[in-house]
């Protein structure tokens, strides 16, 4: 069968896209099909139509927040604001923006906490770098911060204004920074088991310019100090119990470290190590705050029965969620 050769060129508002041959026969709707597949894959998308598809795919998912998560993920890819996401809709991602912008919603939609793809987390106005190393810090651990800035503000404490300050099983360094931050003629100690995890902190300490108000120790717990050490002794320990792992998100228990979140069977076996540890470490009439959970508020506070004005303080949710304690 003779063929028959056409010169065919596509346009679009006068630029010409691509030139192909076409020959008549059979493979000619394929070799069409073929390129205007080619065209569309490779066109620019625009920043709205992005964004909504975006929060679409996520729904599917099941992921929680899809439009939250799409937002952070796409200003994470183009390095913008929310602001600039909505006042610029219009604006076309280049198709680099566009790969990162999809593998990053394809990291998500498989179960990735957002953080870990970015790298980032917000707390207490600090923005902290974050790893699979290290739990994601989230706004209930704040609740300690506050706990302890009461304490110090309120009139509660005899301590003098230069504090020594210990925060046990660190992670990423989050409530060690916000305490520095707040309290700036305190010496503070940060431990962790974790080399990874002391890694990050440190990261974080001397991107926010902390890194002479920090002490790093590898420990577990409390272990190589000497008694008498501390004012505060402040924590956020894993306090989750095999017993309930059902009741943990599917992308905490898959993701994040589980030694930073399971504490054993019941939930309290890291606290029933460092009670005593902290009751030796503090200063008399020195404090211990822990972060804790309503499952064990009550195991918790019987632990601390040998301590004086024990007091439980609840979220925003009014969930049990920090215990003070002043050593004796």
């Amino acid at each position: 069968m003779s063929a028959v050769v056409t010169d065919f060129a596509m346009e679009i508002a006068g630029i010409t896209i691509w030139r192909v041959t076409l020959v008549s026969g059979a493979g000619c709707a394929r070799l069409l099909s073929c390129q205007l597949a080619g065209l569309w894959l490779n066109r620019l998308v625009r920043l709205g139509e992005s964004l909504q598809s975006a929060i679409a795919q996520l729904q599917n998912s099941s992921v929680s927040s899809p439009r939250l998560n799409a937002e952070l993920l796409l200003m994470f890819t183009i390095g913008r604001d929310r602001a600039f996401l909505y006042g610029h809709p219009e604006q076309d991602l280049s198709p680099e923006e566009s790969e990162r912008f999809q593998s990053a919603l394809a990291q998500r939609s498989s179960g990735l906490p957002a953080q870990y793809i970015t790298g980032h987390q917000e707390f207490w106005g600090l923005d902290l770098i974050v790893s699979p190393a290290v739990l994601i810090p989230r706004p209930e651990t704040e609740h300690v911060i506050e706990r302890l800035l009461e304490i110090v503000r309120g009139g509660r404490s005899s301590l003098n204004p230069s504090l020594r300050i210990a925060d046990i099983g660190t992670g990423s360094g989050c409530i060690a920074l916000a305490l520095a931050k707040e309290l700036p003629h305190a010496e503070m100690h940060a431990t962790d088991i974790s080399p990874p995890a002391l890694e990050i902190a440190r990261a974080n300490a001397a991107r926010l310019q902390l890194t002479d108000r920090i002490v790093f120790h590898e420990a577990d717990l409390l272990t190589g100090f000497q008694p008498n050490s501390f004012d505060f002794v402040v924590s956020n320990p894993p306090y989750v119990g095999e017993s309930e792992v059902d009741t943990v998100q599917l992308e905490v228990r898959k993701f994040e470290p589980r030694n930073a979140v399971f504490a054993g069977h019941t939930g309290t076996e890291v606290i029933e190590r460092l009670g005593p540890q902290a009751r030796n470490g503090l200063k008399p009439g020195g404090w211990l705050l822990m972060e804790i959970s309503g499952t064990i508020a009550d195991r918790v506070r019987d632990l601390l029965s040998g301590w004086r004005a024990v007091q439980i303080t609840n979220d925003l949710q009014g969930i049990p969620r920090v215990v003070s304690a002043q050593n004796i």
